[in-house]
């Protein structure tokens, strides 16, 4: 209802000015109509701009005494016209409303605090809760008056956010379809990887993928090793023996790293750093099969780096993995898929930089043009498999693999404004977040 109220408006006008206004006007949530100028910015279809107001808010005292009256008049409505002993007082109110409403009326010369409680005058104003009550109603107050309240702790500073939004590159009248929205034809397209082994053997997650076992990923400081089962025996005897050779003496026109591959390395066990490690086993089983067959991958699941934790780094993280193998692909053929992958996540400006990867080659980074940050921000990664991988695995040798990886929380944070990602994954996660945001639609 708030996108299509937002959009519908901006179909015949040139700006919002303010959306709490622009959600107020309307009866709209304005959580909801922030969440939505979010989604909207993050694939083009607005511009937005952040509007900040210092607003004041009732703290929880606050709320009582513009509901229930001050301390103070309550004290003095409590007081008879003959007067009334301390102690009888007393009984009547609460302690805490006793103690700062004696404070607060005699302050305001209200009341003579001898062992008989009397009246000095007869009618009084309780102006604490009325100035409450325009606070609470959003209307302006004089600042000693706000001083006062402030002191007494009757009222704190909250930062009020919204957006002025207006038409951006993409806008169209109504959000087109795109993949977050999945349907059955998109999940029939590609098959999905079973990745429900967070542990796995340093062979599938480095050996197999061509990468040297001297390589600095392959150190403790940066994977999380297993104390218990530290090692793995389960690990296919032949392909060990291919893997070996291409490491240490190389083949398929490679001539490989030149050193003594040991199987002690290969067998430990590890916390996956990364999803191709899947692929690597799935292309195996691929390759087992016979006549070869094409086939197109995918995987979202977890991964762990030992990493230092700050506001773009976390321990774990969720990989998104995409793998098309067939014959004759081409890097243009990878460049293609990750202009359709990409533009339908919303990000149509890309860039690709050449890159080192052991298990690739030729390598890209992939980079997008971010509207809002006005700069090129890299969103991931992606390759062609070399043959040191591929060919001892047993595929043709005119089968081509092309792979491409990114993490799931940046994509989001870039999204959705989020700047830390302990505000989007982990126990410092704002539950709100989760239940003001649309759930992904599967159409099935």
């Amino acid at each position: 209802m708030a996108e299509e109220a937002l959009l519908g408006f901006l179909e015949k006008n040139d700006l919002i000015s303010d959306s709490g206004q622009f959600a107020d006007e309307r009866g709209l949530d304005h959580n909801e109509v922030v969440n939505v100028i979010k989604s909207l910015h993050g694939f083009r279809y607005v511009e937005a701009e952040d509007i900040k107001r210092e607003a004041w808010m009732l703290t929880d005292e606050g709320r009582t005494y513009a509901a229930t009256g001050s301390p103070e008049i309550q004290l003095f409505l409590a007081i008879p016209p003959e007067g009334i002993p301390k102690e009888e007082l007393q009984k009547k109110l609460d302690p805490a409303v006793y103690k700062i409403g004696c404070a607060q009326a005699a302050k305001n010369k209200w009341v003579d605090m001898g062992k008989l409680v009397t009246r000095k005058v007869q009618h009084v104003e309780d102006k604490v809760k009325g100035l409450l009550l325009q606070i609470q109603e959003g209307q302006v107050v004089d600042q000693d008056d706000i001083k006062a309240l402030k002191a007494r702790k009757l009222i704190a500073s909250q930062t009020w956010k919204g957006y002025s939004v207006k038409k951006g590159p993409n806008y169209a009248p109504k959000r087109k379809i795109v993949a977050t929205d999945l349907t059955r034809e998109n999940l029939q397209r590609f098959e999905e990887m079973p990745t429900n082994n967070f542990v796995e053997s340093s062979f599938w997650n480095f050996d197999a993928l061509f990468q040297p076992q001297q390589h600095p990923a392959r150190d403790s400081h940066d994977t999380f090793f297993l104390k218990a089962p530290s090692t793995t025996n389960k690990l296919p005897d032949g392909y060990v023996d291919r893997v070996k050779s291409v490491h240490e003496s190389g083949g398929y026109g490679s001539r490989g790293y030149g050193y003594d591959w040991k199987i002690e390395e290969a067998t430990k066990n590890l916390l996956r750093t990364h999803t191709t490690a899947v692929s690597s086993r799935m292309l195996y089983e691929l390759a087992k099969q016979k006549p070869f067959v094409p086939k197109r991958y995918f995987s979202i699941d977890r991964v762990f780096r030992n990493e230092a934790v700050d506001r773009t780094h976390l321990a774990e993280f969720h990989q998104i993995e995409g793998v098309v193998c067939d014959r004759g692909l081409t890097l243009g053929d990878l460049i293609g898929v990750l202009h359709d992958f990409f533009s339908r996540l919303g990000m149509s400006k890309l860039r690709f930089k050449p890159a080192y990867n052991p298990y690739t080659e030729p390598s890209m980074e992939i980079f997008s043009y971010h509207e809002g940050f006005k700069k090129w921000v890299e969103v991931g990664n992606s390759g062609m498999f070399r043959p040191e991988m591929l060919l001892p695995m047993g595929l043709p040798e005119d089968v081509r693999v092309i792979a491409w990886g990114l993490s799931l929380e940046r994509p989001t944070m870039i999204l959705y404004g989020i700047d830390n990602i302990r505000d989007l994954f982990g126990p410092k996660v704002d539950l709100g977040l989760i239940k003001k945001n649309p759930l992904c639609r599967l159409g099935i």
